[in-house]
């Protein structure tokens, strides 16, 4: 299938002269600095039977730049079979321009470099190259039919305008699906972008939630209550949806809506009804109404008659509306040394970018954003990695990391460094972390993580290195969740958490947030050197072994340290043989008695005959603790860990407890090097290399959030009321 580029040309600025330097590079002559690649230029002008070599085109209009990336390829390929490729390998540039794909570029074994021939796919000299897997939208007028007028309310009429998507060529809305927890999830449905951002289905209420009433027939039952009376404005809307954490604050879904009874404010769902049934006192909001198009930036699709409404929040003269139309912009399998570099990914109903396989494969330096599910899914292969991205508005995980082999620990080198993460989890609100992590021996670092719903890092694996990443203010829509996560599996080892800064982790609902959740029994992860600041839960065990909580500083957290004995109270029948957390299989599967695991992890060939389902093996040592709260664990968990030289600042005796932190108000909490800690081998963090750092890729910086300024020293703040006496 070919892919061509439908190019917005006001949207680019296409440099006239092409620079005599590059044009010998461009032709393939020899360096006298080495090998040096050929090059291969894309332009919005460019034509496919053209040879690529010319930056724009020649005055004759007889030559110039290919016209987009899928004939790049071709030429490539056709490089490679007419030889071996050039020493130095391919470079495809592509000039400035807003580029609309129709298909998916595809790339496998045939388009693989070498480590001496890599192909790279770049952005030529930092120009701005959006590769759009939409189509953009125009000719809206107003709203006028009146049928569709009498559905709007009051205030959006006059204001929604609206355009016949067929006339434009576009037929395929997609369809909304159940999507979120235990759901496969798969491809969104079509979106509407302005602003180069996601608007909003129409949906009620436009903020916050509606509350489940009763649950007449049960949990399972399939229908509840809600009393609001705005449910009698939807009785002729199709194809509604409702989203709701129904039962419990770590998972939602999407349940389609079989009817609504507006006299007795019942709503009733099409089977299999929520992730656990429905609650009373639990949250949803509706979407996909006509009737809810009432703020700007909401928008709706009638799937019947092909009529785009929408209410837009800006002039349309001064940004382009797009709907999304491509699954995935690029699919790479089996391919290697292949580079894509400075390019932005944008507007598509599933992943951006998907890599399978192969080694030594780069996404550097490029923007992914606008996505109906990932940002990038890597699986697979060893080496590869996405480095200095910035990534957010996805509508589920900002980048998946797979690689390596878990039964024999074999790393896969994966990475994920350098990249600036937010606003991800659009759609799937829960277990769609910033990234997620699988395998064995794959590496998270320097990344900044921020504003999503749910987790920040979450997964599973062996020997996973998790360092140098700052994570803040994540966890703002569900309970019992975790900035890093990781549970139910006494295998999952050898995982180090070290040199990152938490901050400012607060989870509304149950349960709350945790900064390090080690969960249901999750064992052998090393937490060192880590800065927690008003992170909740900050280290948190639950009921896991041989964990190790080391060198660590805890500011105004509460606790800075958990660790509980739930194998032994509510959490036995899921522990124990035949529960539903499979800790038995899960031995079995690894071979946990043979090497490597015997080895590697000394104490888990044993695990079954020393009380496995009580928290034995943990070390807490040398850790700093200011304010909040030191420590809650019962009496046995307390007995079962070693807990020795740690600093607990006391407000009564901060002469002696004062940690003396460099500049805290700045949440620079570097120790000064006369603190008491270093009295008990604590060991000086690097605080200064922490989150994003500036290289070829990523040359600024985003600015620092500069409002927190809540830290009080222990000494200034208010002394407790004293208790009263019986």
């Amino acid at each position: 299938m070919l892919i061509r580029m439908s190019c917005q040309i006001p949207e680019f600025t296409l440099r006239a002269a092409v620079i005599i330097a590059a044009t010998v590079v461009a032709l393939g002559l020899p360096s006298a600095m080495g090998a040096e690649p050929r090059v291969l230029y894309v332009a919005p002008n460019g034509g496919d039977q053209w040879s690529g070599r010319l930056a724009a085109p020649n005055a004759e209009g007889t030559d110039g730049p290919l016209a987009s990336v899928r004939s790049a390829r071709d030429a490539i390929r056709r490089i490679k079979q007419a030889g071996a490729l050039p020493k130095g390998g391919v470079t495809v540039c592509i000039r400035e321009g807003v580029c609309e794909m129709s298909a998916t570029l595809e790339l496998d074994a045939r388009d693989a470099g070498t480590p001496e021939t890599p192909i790279v796919y770049r952005a030529h000299n930092d120009e701005s190259v959006r590769l759009i897997g939409g189509r953009r939208v125009t000719g809206f007028k107003p709203a006028t039919d009146q049928a569709v007028l009498d559905r709007l309310d009051e205030k959006a009429r006059g204001n929604v305008l609206q355009v016949d998507l067929e006339t434009q060529g576009i037929t395929d809305y997609g369809k909304l699906t159940r999507r979120g927890y235990t759901c496969s999830g798969g491809v969104a449905a079509m979106e509407l972008f302005f602003q180069d951002r996601p608007m909003t289905l129409a949906r009620y209420p436009n903020e916050g939630w509606l509350t489940i009433k009763s649950a007449p027939d049960g949990a399972k039952g399939g229908k509840f209550t809600c009393h609001d009376d705005r449910l009698k404005r939807w009785t002729r809307a199709e194809d509604v949806w409702i989203h709701g954490y129904w039962t419990y604050d770590w998972a939602d879904t999407y349940e389609k809506v079989a009817s609504i009874d507006p006299k007795t404010h019942t709503i009733t769902t099409v089977p299999p009804h929520g992730a656990y049934g429905y609650k009373p006192g639990q949250r949803f909001y509706a979407h996909n109404l006509l009737e809810e198009l009432d703020a700007p930036g909401e928008w709706y699709v009638d799937r019947k008659t092909g009529i785009l409404y929408f209410w837009p929040p800006a002039p349309l003269e001064e940004y382009p509306v797009y709907v999304s139309i491509l699954d995935t912009l690029v699919s790479m399998k089996d391919a290697s040394y292949v580079t894509f570099r400075g390019i932005t990914f944008e507007c598509c109903r599933a992943m951006a970018i998907r890599i399978q396989g192969g080694t030594h494969n780069r996404i550097a330096g490029c923007t992914l954003r606008n996505t109906g599910t990932s940002g990038v899914k890597l699986t697979g292969g060893t080496d590869s990695g996405v480095q200095g991205c910035d990534v957010y508005n996805t509508g589920g995980t900002g980048i998946g990391l797979a690689g390596g082999d878990r039964k024999t620990l074999t790393p896969g080198k994966n990475y994920a460094e350098n990249n600036h993460i937010h606003h991800f989890g659009r759609w799937e609100r829960t277990y769609r972390p910033a990234v997620g992590m699988s395998g064995c021996g794959n590496r998270i670092r320097h990344n900044l993580i921020h504003d999503g719903p749910h987790a920040g890092i979450q997964g599973g694996g062996n020997e996973h290195l998790v360092e140098f990443n700052e994570i803040h203010s994540i966890c703002q829509e569900t309970g019992d969740v975790g900035a890093f996560y990781i549970g139910r599996d006494w295998t999952q080892r050898g995982n180090v958490i070290r040199n990152n800064l938490f901050h400012h982790l607060h989870g509304p609902y149950t349960y709350g947030a945790m900064a390090v959740y080690l969960d249901d029994a999750a064992s052998g992860a090393t937490i060192y050197g880590n800065v927690f600041y008003r992170a909740s839960h900050a280290a948190f065990i639950g009921g896991g072994r041989d964990n190790l909580v080391e060198n660590n500083i805890f500011v105004d957290c509460d606790p800075s340290v958990h660790i509980d004995t739930r194998g032994i109270r509510w959490a036995k029948k899921y522990a124990e043989k035949g529960g539903t957390w499979k800790m038995l299989p899960k031995l079995d599967a690894v071979n946990y008695k043979q090497p490597p695991y015997s080895t590697k992890y000394p104490t888990l060939p044993k695990i079954l005959d020393d009380e496995p389902l009580l928290p034995k093996g943990n070390v807490v040592v040398r850790n700093v603790s200011y304010g909040g709260r030191w420590m809650d664990a019962p009496e046995i968990a307390r007995k079962l860990t070693v807990i020795k030289d740690n600093l607990i600042a006391d407000p009564n005796n901060l002469a002696a407890t004062d940690p003396k932190f460099v500049d805290p108000a700045n949440m620079n909490f570097q120790i000064a090097d006369d603190s008491p800690a270093y009295k008990l081998g604590f060991k000086k963090i690097p605080f200064e290399k922490m989150g994003l750092y500036k290289d070829e890729l990523r040359k600024t910086l985003p600015k620092p959030k500069r409002d927190w300024n809540d830290f009080v020293p222990l000494d200034k703040r208010p002394k407790p009321e004293p208790k009263a006496k019986k």
